[in-house]
């Protein structure tokens, strides 16, 4: 599915163009997969299904969650997990340099594509994904991202940490709203993924069950 097409005009060019300066950036990953038989650079591809899903959820979307759509992973490969250290304080001390990396990078194109300050910092927020559950923007993006991940990433996922793959669907369910879930709930998965995502929903239930007992 596609947005809208943006309309030839000069009050629109801005947008144009930092969409194309984003497509851009994100061919020059070096690191390649298949898709569709040819290799195509990582973190576009990911750009593309990010786009596409945000496209399905928001038709109508505004400039800033369009922008974010194409950037948010932006520049990933600049910076590998291994800039931080082992473990989970290093994991998420990872994930917080992403974001700030994701950011700024975003910020220097929109600018010298001649975005206004408003709409800069309105990506800002989606990409640095500020207030989840609470900004109509930023919850689509979260959304979009966990259903980047259950359609195109989960099933490697689960060949590579099957002792992981519970935990994961769990916090993956709990990041989408209703629509999300909804969405999530039309993919179509192997034997195995959907015995894994029964026992994920499974345990969600009956921690919301028991959550709702105690208050």
């Amino acid at each position: 599915m596609e947005f809208p097409p943006i309309p030839a005009n000069g009050e629109d060019a801005p947008l144009q163009r930092a969409l194309q300066l984003f497509d851009d950036y994100n061919r020059r990953d070096p690191n390649l997969v298949a898709w569709n038989g040819a290799m195509q650079p990582r973190e576009w591809l990911y750009a593309q299904f990010l786009h596409d899903w945000v496209a399905k959820l928001a038709p109508q979307a505004g400039p800033a969650l369009r922008l974010a759509a194409s950037c948010q992973h932006i520049g990933r490969w600049e910076v590998p997990r291994e800039a931080c250290a082992a473990g989970r304080a290093g994991y998420l001390q990872w994930r917080n340099t992403l974001k700030e990396h994701h950011a700024d990078i975003a910020a220097r194109l929109l600018a010298s594509a001649g975005q206004d300050e408003e709409t800069i910092q309105a990506v800002l927020k989606i990409v640095r994904k500020q207030g989840i559950k609470r900004d109509a923007d930023v919850q689509c993006m979260e959304n979009a991202l966990c259903l980047v991940f259950l359609e195109h990433q989960y099933e490697e996922f689960c060949d590579r940490y099957p002792d992981k793959v519970v935990a994961v669907l769990q916090k993956t369910w709990h990041k989408m709203d209703e629509a999300g879930r909804q969405a999530a709930a039309s993919l179509s998965f192997s034997e195995r993924g959907r015995t894994y995502l029964a026992a994920a929903l499974a345990g969600a239930n009956a921690g919301e069950a028991a959550k709702d007992g105690r208050s």
